[in-house]
């Protein structure tokens, strides 16, 4: 699958029916399962409810939810991925540490962050970022990563070589992800000792994808709503990613593949902010860039925490406040309690594979 229903729609809107009626001709095995694919994303769109989305209901319902032409759009990037090389983000302050792990970020915008705030964060716990390289595509499924060609992609080339020990990804929308499979069972070939670490995201848009959202409402929810929000998102997504994760650990006969639960943080600092908790923080909406969820510093922060903790398998609490937060209010407070609230996520969730008592404090 070269690319998905989203992006063909939004492209058939830019040129016409006629070019879409031309790929359906030549192309009507492919675009008949990425229409599949979007009635499960939106199970609505079906206009006569005989179970099967046509081109003709895909373009109405965009038409009818232009919210998602414009969510849909920003999607769409031509071109390959793009990609860092090995050692780009890796400061000098690395020399002369003890020697971490050698870290590829492969991501969506919901985690790509990750890789150029992981190298300080690791330095300044004493231990060297050895950055593996990272790739990026936005509103990506990491089976989309895959598709990549060989010429141009750089995730498969370094697992190829076997020089990366842990391997992050984002999976998005649709699961199971092929990719997740298909990434962990190469890199296992070169370098039996890798470590996949799966981000399981917080919902785009709060999870409405069909009606009127802007990020304000974010405002109005509650801790109650934010439980309801983060069980429908297990019952939907979660599960079928921990589902996906045991049977690849059943099928390497080891522990190799693991869960970074970014969501579950992400709605613990939500909480805390409701309950006027989060120092210098005092909006929900004030967390996120824009109506689909991209993260302010403070959310990164959070989120980059996660991923030291599930990748150092230590904890974060005691480490300097970083660059990103400099400008917040209340910077040092705020600091320690997304290092705690990254903690506690990660070590509640057995399938981070960390435990609380295994980690050592960076303090």
């Amino acid at each position: 699958m070269k690319s998905s229903i989203r992006i063909l729609i939004v492209v058939a809107f830019t040129l016409g029916a006629t070019w879409l009626i031309a790929q359906v001709a030549t192309k009507k095995g492919g675009i008949e399962a990425r229409l599949a694919m979007a009635l499960k994303l939106y199970p609505d769109s079906d206009a006569d409810k005989n179970g099967t989305l046509s081109v003709d209901e895909a373009l109405k319902y965009l038409e009818a939810h232009p919210e998602l032409k414009a969510l849909l759009a920003s999607k769409t990037k031509p071109g390959g991925p793009n990609t860092g090389k090995p050692g780009e983000f890796t400061t000098p302050t690395s020399a002369g540490l003890p020697a971490g792990p050698r870290v590829f970020v492969c991501a969506h915008s919901f985690m790509i962050f990750t890789a150029s705030m992981l190298p300080k964060m690791t330095e300044a716990a004493g231990i060297a970022y050895q950055d593996a390289g990272r790739q990026m595509i936005g509103g990506s499924r990491t089976l989309q990563h895959w598709e990549v060609p060989d010429e141009k992609n750089l995730a498969k080339t370094v697992l190829r070589e076997g020089s990366v020990d842990v391997l992050t990804l984002s999976p998005h929308m649709l699961l199971p992800d092929e990719g997740i499979d298909n990434f962990t069972k190469l890199g296992l070939e070169k370098n039996p000792k890798l470590r996949v670490l799966v981000q399981a995201s917080w919902p785009a848009r709060d999870g409405n994808m069909t009606g009127d959202f802007h990020n304000a409402l974010r405002n109005d929810a509650t801790v109650e709503s934010l439980h309801k929000m983060r069980e429908m998102q297990r019952e939907q997504w979660n599960n079928k990613l921990e589902a996906q994760v045991t049977a690849l650990n059943t099928a390497a006969g080891k522990e190799a593949v693991f869960i970074v639960p970014a969501g579950d943080a992400v709605c613990a600092l939500r909480e805390r902010v409701i309950e006027g908790k989060a120092p210098g923080i005092t909006k929900q909406a004030d967390l996120f860039k824009d109506d689909l969820g991209h993260p302010m510093p403070a959310l990164s922060v959070l989120v980059t925490y996660c991923h030291f903790a599930a990748i150092h398998q230590r904890s974060p609490v005691g480490l300097p406040v970083p660059t990103a937060l400099k400008d917040v209010p209340q910077a040092a407070e705020l600091n320690a309690l997304l290092q705690q609230i990254a903690w506690d996520a990660v070590t509640h969730y057995p399938m981070s594979g960390v435990k609380a008592e295994a980690g050592k404090p960076s303090a």
